[in-house]
């Protein structure tokens, strides 16, 4: 039982330390970022087709409650955010077809980012997350500075893809385009 209490203590100031070195090597305020890719064996318009059907990324994103889209450049977010239900709007800033598809936060949860989408052949795509985002709190930095959010993107990547290849097609498309703005 001792060995527990230590082990968990360690823990705790560790996270402190690690997440005081963090706030004082980038700012209180600065974003954190991940970067991530999977290749999905599927066209590269099945892929995209699959990534615009926004209101269906709770089927294999973890975290994600609901996701609705408000008309064509805006979406209402509700997920779990370092244990804790938030809500937010996001704006789709930039849509390419088959390319990429680039969005902000608009109040709430601050994140931005773009995923694109890259032809190897006409049978696999690679898909590329980027994501920004502003830890609120020293448990959203110290779960940063673990790994947590890097470990979410590549889960959420690989249930994509699981989601996608075990279907065979896209359950919907959005072919239009939003000029980057």
């Amino acid at each position: 039982m001792m060995n527990r209490i230590v082990t968990v203590a360690a823990i705790a100031v560790g996270g402190v330390i690690l997440a005081t070195q963090l706030k004082k090597s980038r700012g209180s305020r600065m974003p954190a970022s991940t970067k991530e890719s999977i290749e999905v064996d599927v066209p590269v318009n099945t892929a995209y087709n699959q990534w615009t059907q926004f209101e269906d990324f709770p089927k294999f994103m973890e975290s994600v409650r609901e996701v609705r889209q408000l008309d064509d450049t805006h979406l209402r977010w509700r997920a779990e955010v370092a244990g804790k239900e938030e809500q937010w709007d996001a704006e789709i800033t930039e849509q390419i077809p088959d390319k990429r598809i680039a969005w902000r936060s608009i109040g709430g949860v601050k994140n931005a980012g773009v995923v694109t989408f890259h032809k190897i052949s006409d049978t696999k795509t690679r898909v590329m997350l980027q994501m920004d985002y502003e830890p609120r709190s020293m448990g959203e930095g110290v779960a940063d500075a673990l790994g947590a959010v890097k470990a979410e993107v590549q889960g959420n990547l690989k249930h994509f893809k699981e989601f996608l290849e075990k279907r065979g097609s896209e359950t919907g498309a959005w072919r239009g385009s939003v000029v980057q703005h």
